[in-house]
């Protein structure tokens, strides 16, 4: 299985993921990591990107949970805010990937964002991310008002072996 673990800036992503990972015992893999060199400059410049922008990010993380099948998948700390991207994500293993949004209020996450260090993506950028957000029926949906491990449990106890 290829989990996504998706949402805001700021949502615990990275947190719930290599928990998920740890407990699976499948390799974590931060999308953070998959940016290239603009995108990264574009947002320390409090600018947002755009679809053209990410369109080589997708493709270097399919590429990557592509390979990942095999090997009975991986966990991805990845915003996929669009239902597009989580299309072009899971292309060709849509029955091998899940998407997990994990949702907060504003506040709650601008609040972290505001207390993070040494992260490219600067608290400016949350609500462009809130406004392109895209929710759809197949996206398992959990508050991150639950701890990590209550979060981790809930992917696990809903998800099909």
């Amino acid at each position: 299985m290829i989990y996504f673990i998706t949402g805001v800036s700021g949502c615990g992503k990275t947190t719930v993921g290599q928990l998920l990972a740890a407990q699976t015992g499948l390799p974590f893999f931060d999308a953070d990591d998959f940016h290239p060199e603009e995108n990264i400059a574009k947002m320390r410049a409090g600018q947002p990107l755009n679809d053209t922008d990410r369109a080589g990010w997708l493709s270097a993380l399919h590429a990557q949970a592509i390979a990942c099948v095999p090997t009975n998948g991986a966990v991805f700390a990845c915003s996929a805010l669009k239902n597009l991207y989580r299309k072009r994500l899971s292309e060709g293993i849509e029955t091998h990937t899940r998407f997990i949004l994990l949702e907060g209020d504003f506040d709650l996450i601008l609040s972290r964002l505001q207390a993070r260090k040494d992260h490219y993506m600067p608290a400016s950028l949350l609500q462009s991310q809130f406004d392109i957000l895209e929710v759809s029926a197949e996206v398992l949906r959990i508050s991150i008002a639950h701890p990590p491990e209550e979060i981790v449990a809930q992917i696990l106890g809903t998800m099909p072996e």
